[in-house]
């Protein structure tokens, strides 16, 4: 059975609710943490699709996961094999195509309301009722690659995803779920704290936490349709 490829850049930034939605179709995953000190696989010939997590990192930063990262990438959609990317991995993405990450106008972290383009990879993607509040924690963000459609965005960044065919890159963490907010409403980074100061856009701790009861639920089926749509040129989504 051919499983899906996930790359992981940071020990924290595990999957969560990917995890889970995988798990719960009994759909087989390999995950790769750079963090944790493994290289990334040199192929994606043997994965049936491919997942990108975020990290704290830039997708500009010289790092041989973040290289090797985009490798795999160009591979996956030279060979059609679906590609998903959650904030640093749809910057990835975006690199590996062609476009550009730099600072984003505002930082966001923490829950934040976005705009859907009314196109119809739009509702493909992300359905006819998808959530309109999303979790962030970016300080970069991306352009939109030639080819590529704009399907979000939001005052503090303007582009928040993008689709081409079946591949789709996201300035948010559709993969967000309950313990890893929480793990996130705890972090002690003092950028974090700077950027509290300065911008409407960064929620503090409190904020995220007060945040996952009203916006969990939906959040989370809105990534239900995303994986679904993600996987559906795979064998695993032929039946769900």
């Amino acid at each position: 059975m051919t499983p899906v490829l996930i790359l992981q850049h940071q020990a924290p930034e595990r999957p969560a609710y990917l995890r889970t939605w995988l798990e719960q179709h009994s759909i087989p995953y390999e995950t790769f943490s750079a963090g944790d000190g493994q290289d990334f696989p040199a192929s994606i010939e043997p994965y049936a699709a491919l997942a990108v997590l975020g990290g704290g990192m830039s997708a500009n930063d010289p790092l041989l996961s973040n290289r090797q990262a985009e490798i795999l990438i160009l591979q996956a959609v030279l060979k059609n094999r679906p590609t998903i990317g959650h904030c640093l991995g749809g910057q990835l993405m975006t690199r590996a195509l062609g476009g550009t990450v730099g600072q984003s106008p505002q930082p966001e972290i923490g829950w934040q309301a976005i705009d859907y383009e009314s196109v119809p990879e739009t509702e493909r993607w992300f359905g006819a009722n998808p959530t309109p509040v999303v979790i962030q924690w970016h300080y970069d963000a991306f352009s939109i690659p030639e080819g590529a459609t704009r399907l979000a965005g939001s005052p503090a960044c303007p582009n928040q995803a993008w689709s081409m065919g079946p591949h789709l890159a996201m300035q948010f963490h559709i993969e967000i779920d309950d313990d890893k907010a929480r793990a996130w409403a705890a972090d002690e980074d003092p950028k974090w704290a700077e950027a509290r100061t300065q911008y409407a856009s960064v929620q503090d701790s409190r904020a995220i936490v007060q945040g996952i009861e009203p916006n969990l639920t939906q959040h989370q089926a809105t990534a239900d349709h995303v994986y679904r749509t993600w996987l559906a040129p795979t064998i695993w989504c032929r039946n769900l």
